[in-house]
């Protein structure tokens, strides 16, 4: 075809016109300046705040008010909850170790070896230091919150719940009452189980869930299957948690205790202090060598705190 390189041509000329006329238009100033301004912009600091997660809201008092019922076990999983150990301590350097513990899942954490030995030792002011850097216990479940007049936006939806020991003390008295004349109930159940009207406290600072109590036993939304099939298809994976993501190694943890205690060969950098619903999470739990556990039962009047913290970074 003789004609092809004239056609060739032409089209080439063609394109380039066209891109030449793209680019005319989309080089404006107005245009630069929106991209300069946007560099010199503050940016947005990132957020690691779980919207999944429910908190209760507490008043000027500090009391707070809600009902929440515990669902079961989410689709291909055994239990409703799960469980997870952290650390949470401020170091001499002043640098905070906020971490989840690989006793979680069953490995040695180097935290726990540390304290073990500390408690070992025999020296009051070393079982003080292991006392300051316990392992903090926390649960996850997923909850139908029934009434949240603080957020009343939240009524109606599947929430996951974090609690401490003493909330999930109430569960077990449920599940296995103290006296013959109580009956033995799953909290977790759609059907018969019960709704918990937690009552929170703030008692020296702290807060207590001791006046929670659950109601009478009964089925969750009348029992209507669409309605409890909605429910379902809503709740949240808890296995999630145990995810060995969100675990740094044994000797990330080493090191990152090391530069926290300020011990010879630790490379001193900034904190990185993240929030506990990013940071948190259990494999066979580490035998402390006939040392008596050291760990946080009332995580959850205290976790605020840290995350508080986690917050302020």
């Amino acid at each position: 075809d003789l004609h092809y390189p004239l056609r060739r041509q032409r089209q080439m000329c063609i394109r380039d016109s066209m891109s030449l006329a793209t680019m005319k238009k989309s080089n404006s100033l107005d245009k630069l300046l929106g991209a300069v301004q946007a560099e010199n912009s503050p940016q947005e600091k990132k957020s690691y705040v779980d919207d999944r997660i429910w908190k209760p809201v507490m008043d000027k008092t500090g009391n707070g008010f809600a009902i929440i019922r515990f669902l079961p076990a989410p689709k291909g999983e055994e239990l409703p909850w799960a469980k997870l150990w952290s650390h949470a301590f401020q170091g001499p350097t002043g640098q905070w170790y906020i971490e989840n513990s690989l006793t979680t899942l069953g490995q040695n954490d180097p935290v726990s070896e540390l304290n073990t030995a500390y408690w070992n030792s025999g020296v009051e002011s070393d079982k003080e230091i292991a006392r300051k850097q316990k392992r903090k216990l926390q649960y996850y479940s997923n909850i139908y919150v029934v009434k949240d007049s603080a957020n009343p936006e939240n009524e109606g939806q599947v929430k996951l719940y974090k609690f401490g020991k003493k909330i999930f003390d109430k569960l077990n008295e449920k599940m296995n009452p103290e006296f013959e004349d109580e009956t033995a109930t799953n909290p977790f159940d759609f059907w018969e189980g019960a709704d918990l009207k937690l009552k929170i406290r703030n008692v020296e600072g702290y807060r207590n869930y001791d006046k929670s109590e659950f109601a009478e036993v009964s089925p969750l939304l009348d029992g209507d299957d669409s309605k409890l099939e909605t429910v379902y298809d809503s709740m949240f994976s808890l296995q999630e948690f145990l995810d060995r993501k969100h675990f740094k190694t044994y000797s990330e943890l080493q090191a990152k205790l090391d530069m926290v205690l300020g011990l010879a060969g630790a490379t001193a950098t900034a904190p990185s202090v993240m929030s506990a619903e990013e940071n948190v999470v259990e494999m066979p739990v580490q035998k402390e060598a006939s040392a008596p556990k050291i760990e946080s039962s009332d995580d959850d009047e205290n976790l605020s705190f840290f995350e508080k913290l986690a917050e302020e970074d």
